[in-house]
Order: structure tokens, then sequence, then C-alpha cells
């Protein structure tokens, strides 16, 4: 069996949404920023309870759709008027009337800008959540199981700038959270 030294966390369990929500947001002000709220389902406004801020996702999701979109347009005015200028059904092929036939090639344009859009969410999320992490040190905290069936857990990570052991457990204490644990990781 794997040995356990290094301390990953403080966790402690709260028994309803309310004790959470209220716990969350004292730790927020206590200056804490490197811990998160785990529930069984989401909670209403735990986002501005923590102290959340807006992601950067949207933004580079923007950045790639529009990357796409511009990836389109060149790939298909360079070939549709510069390397293989063919007249189809009528459509000019020439830069001076090419822009009346930039409706036509609308599909590839916006096909292009949803692929790279899905691209960047998907590959920005799995960036963003510290992925791929195979195993994380909660799943060595024997109750964080029923964090999927009726139970709620804070945890403030020992990597925090204001993390202290026990100033952290005496916060948490003084919070109403029940069975506060040191979670360790293996080394």
């Amino acid at each position: 069996m794997a040995e356990f030294k290094k301390l990953f966390a403080l966790g402690a369990e709260f028994n309803s949404a309310t004790e959470i929500y209220n716990a969350a947001e004292k730790v927020r002000d206590a200056g804490y920023t490197v811990w998160d709220c785990h529930s069984p389902f989401p909670i209403h406004g735990m986002d501005k309870a923590m102290g959340m801020k807006k992601s950067w996702l949207s933004a580079f999701v923007f950045v790639c759709g529009l990357t796409g979109f511009l990836t389109g347009l060149g790939l298909v005015t360079i070939t549709s008027f510069g390397i293989y200028p063919t007249i189809v059904n009528g459509k000019p092929n020439d830069w001076e009337h090419g822009l009346r036939a930039l409706q036509f090639f609308f599909p590839v344009m916006y096909e292009l800008t949803i692929l790279f859009s899905a691209f960047g969410a998907v590959f920005g999320m799995i960036i963003r959540n510290g992925l791929p992490r195979l195993h994380h040190p909660l799943f060595n905290w024997s109750r964080f199981g029923k964090v999927t069936d009726d139970k709620f857990f804070l945890v403030i990570e020992s990597r925090d700038p204001q993390f202290s052991e026990t100033k952290t457990k005496a916060l948490l204490e003084t919070l109403g959270g029940a069975h506060i644990t040191p979670v360790y990781d293996r080394e």
C-alpha cells in the first residue's frame, strides 16, 4: 500500500447546503484563495460565495473561433480567387468582384469557426482543470465518498498562502465543520 506523507489539505464535513454556503463566505472573507467546496448537487450562488471570478476560458474559445473563421476565410479566398480561379455557377473569381461570392463560402467559414471553438473549449478545459490527473488526493479521505450521497465538504489546500494547520483547523471548527481531517497526498 502507498505511504502518505505530504499534507494536501484540511477538509471539513457539513450537513446542509446552507451551512457550507455560509462557511464558504467566511473562508473567502478570511483571505483563503486555494480551496474548494464539494456537494452532491449544484448550490445556487456558491460561485459568488466563494469569490470566484469569471474564467478566462470564454476569451480563449472566442480567440479560437475567430482563428477558425479567419482560417476559413483565407482558405476559400486563396483557393477560389488565387490558386484555382474557376468560374462555377456564374460566381465571380476575381478579387474585384470576389466579395460578392463570399456568401457562397459561408458554410466553410462557419464550420471552421465551430470546429476551432470546440477544440478550444475542450483543450482549454483540460488545461484549466489540470488534467490529466488519474488520482486526486481527496479520494484518500474515506469520508469523502459521502459527497455523492448527502454530505457537503469544504477543503482548504496546504499550498494556500494563508494555510497554517492549526489556524485553519481552528477556523473550520468555528464554522461548524465536523470530522475535520488532514488529507495526505502520495509522495
